[in-house]
């Protein structure tokens, strides 16, 4: 099984981006403005990517200000059975946020182009965090 991994430090108070990471107003801001979320464990969260189909994630485990595990029931095929996790610590007033992608039946093409916008997720939620202005899907260039 293969898993993407990443890490980014944001200098803002970890309950900030546990909250940006389980709201939908915050989810709205960094990953795509059409989405429905709720924190609640068995919930299942909705994102639209305007592929024409929804990405709906369960959340299996929420435990405030240090892991969010969401499991994928509906989306690309690949992303199917994927979990994503992320893991958020402090050290000297800095979050880390640990992402992981896990559960992968193989890398691939698409693997690959999730691990580059993996990567830009967690650099639209550094810049949400730390100056109020992330990059939604929306508002990419591809």
């Amino acid at each position: 099984m293969a898993s993407i991994e990443h890490i980014n430090y944001i200098k803002v108070p970890v309950g900030l981006v546990y909250q940006v990471l389980t709201t939908e107003e915050g989810l709205a801001n960094v990953w795509t403005r059409k989405l429905k979320v709720k924190p609640q464990i068995n919930f299942v969260n909705e994102f639209d990517f305007d592929d024409d189909y929804l990405t709906k994630m369960k959340i299996i485990e929420l435990k405030k200000d240090s892991k969010i595990v969401w499991e994928c029931l509906a989306s690309d095929q690949e992303w199917v059975g994927t979990k994503v996790l992320f893991e958020l610590t402090v050290k000297d007033n800095v979050t880390s946020v640990v992402l992981k992608h896990y559960n992968w039946s193989e890398v691939t093409e698409f693997y690959r182009w999730c691990n580059y916008n993996w990567a830009m997720f967690l650099l639209s939620l550094k810049n949400y965090c730390e100056n109020k202005k992330g990059l939604p899907y929306q508002e990419r260039e591809f």
